[in-house]
């Protein structure tokens, strides 16, 4: 019996551990017999690579709102092409970013209006949503001691940008309590990512994923 299953997205600023904790969560839920996929966004198909590639390149030269769109479009192929049809086939999706991403970085933190990046990524999306959203937040300095040494071409932006980031999340999340989930990312690895899949659970359930005991 096919099912929808859940759609579980994981954010925040650059060196919260997002990576991190989709690898343990996908490794969990393999474990333990459920068909599960990671997407990046954007990325994940060969347009959507090629927007990576060409977003995150610090010599990409591109205005505000060009940039929103080409996160856009990666995001619609995305959708279309891996996201709802591995949901509709009872697949779990487990996503590095989504559009809160696009709301949060390129309106709160660069200026352009966060109802319209919204009513733009409902489109792209066809209004594909995530079940659940983990914002998983920690204070800039410490972020910044975790980045990688050769940060991207949002990772370069100055601490005003980045400060703006983080309260544009904040934001969103207390504006979205229902969709939006705030976890403490400075807690140890493995008590992050039981919490996560404590919360998780209670989705696989109510889809009607049979878990085993011990889980």
């Amino acid at each position: 019996m096919m099912f929808q299953a859940p759609f579980i997205v994981l954010d925040g600023i650059d060196g919260t551990g997002k990576s991190t904790q989709c690898r343990l969560l996908l490794e969990w839920l393999h474990d333990r017999g459920i068909a599960a996929i990671r997407t990046n966004d954007p990325g994940g198909t060969p347009l959507g690579d090629q927007v990576r590639s060409i977003l995150l390149n610090k010599s990409t030269r591109v205005t505000l709102r060009g940039e929103a769109l080409l996160f856009m479009a990666s995001r619609a192929e995305l959708v279309e092409q891996i996201i709802r049809p591995s949901l509709a086939n009872g697949i779990v999706v487990v996503s590095d970013r989504f559009m809160l991403s696009n709301v949060v970085y390129q309106a709160h933190a660069g200026g352009l209006d966060p109802e319209e990046i919204w009513k733009i990524g409902h489109f792209a999306t066809c209004g594909l949503e995530p079940d659940i959203t983990f914002l998983l937040d920690l204070p800039l300095d410490a972020a910044e001691a975790r980045r990688d040494p050769d940060p991207d071409r949002f990772e370069v932006r100055g601490r005003e940008y980045h400060e703006k980031v983080r309260e544009g999340f904040l934001y969103e999340a207390g504006h979205h309590p229902e969709k939006i989930e705030i976890v403490d990312a400075g807690m140890p690895i493995n008590a992050l990512q039981s919490l996560l899949r404590e919360r998780i659970m209670g989705l696989l359930r109510q889809r009607g994923f049979r878990l085993p005991n011990g889980v």
